[in-house]
């Protein structure tokens, strides 16, 4: 009984390894996710940036914006996964250098416009008309980027690569701004607040100017700070 129960693991041992992805399969999982990252964030910066200017929400229309910068960031990552894959190397090229600094410049811009913008609509007591859309891209971001950060942290276990682990860190920054979305604009919808939508929009500059801070030291060779505090 007890030769015949150690066969019978073995052979379980043996079908569970079989059953394993490979490297490569692993590499192209990390591939599809870059790729779904940057469709992602296209569609969510587009359908963000028109209900955000037409709902007159600035927490909204700016997370619009984030996300399109995300997608440079995106690319930069999907371009370096491509690069390791195909020659293993660990050095930045002048693309990926290129990507960040556009990246970090896009968020500083972003913080300065968000923070302006934010400061006027305090003075005038503007208040959004409906800040719905707000609560649904949201929801979906929380959920999307949840499920990517899962997946990620997965393929980067699996393949031992702190690039696609950092990448998930970073993920999981951006659900943090789809929370503070949610909370400006859910805290609006049940106490008609105006001034909140203008205060999660400067929360929402805030992370911004950290994840511009954060892709400028990346490009400079610096170790990811905002993943390791994440």
């Amino acid at each position: 009984m007890k030769h015949r129960a150690r066969r019978a693991a073995t052979t379980t041992e043996k079908v569970y390894i079989m059953q394993q992805p490979s490297r490569e399969q692993y590499q192209r999982y990390a591939n599809a996710l870059a790729l779904v990252t940057i469709c992602y964030n296209l569609v969510e910066g587009l359908m963000s940036v028109w209900m955000g200017a037409s709902d007159e929400t600035l927490a909204l229309f700016g997370f619009g914006v984030d996300s399109f910068i995300e997608v440079v960031s995106a690319v930069g990552v999907w371009h370096m996964l491509r690069r390791i894959r195909a020659n293993g190397g660990a050095a930045r090229d002048e693309f990926e250098q290129r990507a960040l600094r556009i990246t970090g410049g896009a968020f500083y811009l972003l913080t300065v416009g968000l923070v302006a913008t934010a400061a006027v609509n305090l003075y005038q007591q503007h208040r959004p008309e409906t800040t719905f859309w707000g609560m649904v891209i949201a929801l979906i971001s929380i959920s999307s980027m949840w499920v990517l950060i899962r997946y990620k942290v997965m393929v980067g276990t699996a393949l031992n690569s702190p690039a696609i682990l950092a990448d998930a860190a970073c993920s999981r920054a951006c659900m943090y701004l789809s929370l503070v979305l949610m909370a400006s604009s859910l805290g609006y919808a049940l106490t008609g607040i105006g001034s909140l939508d203008a205060i999660g929009a400067l929360l929402i500059s805030w992370l911004s100017f950290k994840e511009g801070r954060e892709a400028f030291g990346k490009a400079k060779g610096l170790a990811c700070s905002c993943c390791c505090k994440h």
